[in-house]
């Protein structure tokens, strides 16, 4: 960043506009992340997934802190735009464990995270309420503490993990968005949710910015910033993308002989100096 942190975390704000939303291509390394930003992001996300696979472990709070928050530095580092982190559920135990995390965080120069309320250890599919919005108010208040206004983005699974009866889900969420709200959330993301009747619902009542997943098959921007979204993710889809485009390739390679798959790629020159 070559702005002041509480500058680029006031943008990052500005930048949750119900019905205008904020399109992330999740990135998830220095050189993924200056391309986002050349393609006109007006802010860059980091992608728990990506960040794991690239490192060589799986998704899902496998991934130590330290190493998590270098490569948020060096995506920091790597571009001009505010840049928010997925914290997955914040790499540590406890509330404080969290505050610990998001003051890494600020260090590494990133001014927004994601906290999501999955349960690591698989006992529960979520974290109980008042736990998570313990965790929340750890975030925040480490952010207070330090003086900079982070946009915390957190995050509910009830979807994403099909937790209780179909017909529950939905004031469930609800439930737990208005908690985290109070608790200190700046926004509400709500991954696996992709028809328009419930991100409709879903506005309408959550009580700030809404941020849903997007990615094949999941309905265009125009439609969700129609529905009043403010935060639209492509989580690991980008990641997703580039791994399966190295398996074309190689696949193609190997068989038959042949390159056509890597038509379309950006070149050596272009990218030594996007990085230069």
């Amino acid at each position: 960043m070559t702005t002041t942190p509480q500058h680029a975390a006031r943008l990052l704000h500005a930048l949750h506009r119900p019905g205008s939303p904020l399109v992330l291509p999740n990135a998830w390394d220095a050189a993924s992340a200056r391309i986002v930003a050349g393609c006109g992001a007006a802010a860059v996300a980091t992608t728990s997934a990506g960040v794991s696979w690239s490192l060589g472990v799986p998704d899902g709070d496998a991934l130590d802190r330290e190493r998590a928050l270098a490569v948020v530095a060096r995506v920091a580092a790597a571009v001009t735009v505010p840049v928010t982190a997925d914290l997955e559920s914040g790499y540590a135990a406890d509330p404080a464990g969290v505050a610990r995390t998001v003051a890494g965080v600020l260090a590494a120069g990133a001014v927004g995270v994601n906290i999501e309320d999955a349960a690591p250890d698989g006992t529960f599919p979520l974290r109980p309420v008042e736990e998570q919005c313990a965790r929340i108010r750890a975030a925040r208040e480490a952010a207070d503490a330090a003086g900079v206004p982070l946009f915390v983005n957190a995050r509910t699974d009830v979807f994403l993990r099909s937790v209780g009866d179909p017909a529950d889900r939905l004031a469930e969420t609800l439930c737990r968005a208005a908690a985290y709200r109070a608790a200190g959330a700046d926004g509400v993301f709500v991954p696996g949710v992709v028809d328009a009747a419930t991100i409709g619902a879903l506005v309408d009542g959550i009580d700030g910015p809404v941020n849903v997943l997007a990615g094949p098959g999941a309905l265009p921007v125009t439609t969700l910033a129609g529905l009043g979204v403010a935060r639209v993710s492509l989580g690991s889809a980008l990641a997703e993308a580039a791994y399966g485009l190295v398996r074309r390739a190689a696949t193609e390679a190997l068989g038959a002989g042949s390159y056509a798959s890597l038509a379309g790629a950006i070149d050596y020159g272009e990218l030594n100096a996007l990085l230069a």
